[in-house]
């Protein structure tokens, strides 16, 4: 998820970039800040925020499996 919010605010960036405008706020909406806030996003989803729960998840017991079960025959 915060890998698409990156791409997101890079893009956005992109487009200010290629339109050369700021919207009327040239503080908040500067390309180097976009830059940076997607920078930031991406460091946080490569060093693992966010990510979601980890583990199976499944509730099978830890067998990644489905074979028979051992004694039916």
């Amino acid at each position: 998820m915060l890998a698409i919010l990156a791409a997101i605010v890079f893009g956005f960036a992109l487009l200010l970039d290629l339109l050369d405008t700021d919207f009327g706020a040239p503080d908040l909406f500067n390309w180097n800040t976009l830059v940076l806030i997607g920078l930031l996003l991406l460091s946080l989803y490569l060093g693992g925020v966010g990510s979601g729960p980890r583990g199976g998840g499944s509730g099978g017991g830890g067998r990644w499996y489905r074979g028979r079960r051992p004694g039916r025959g």
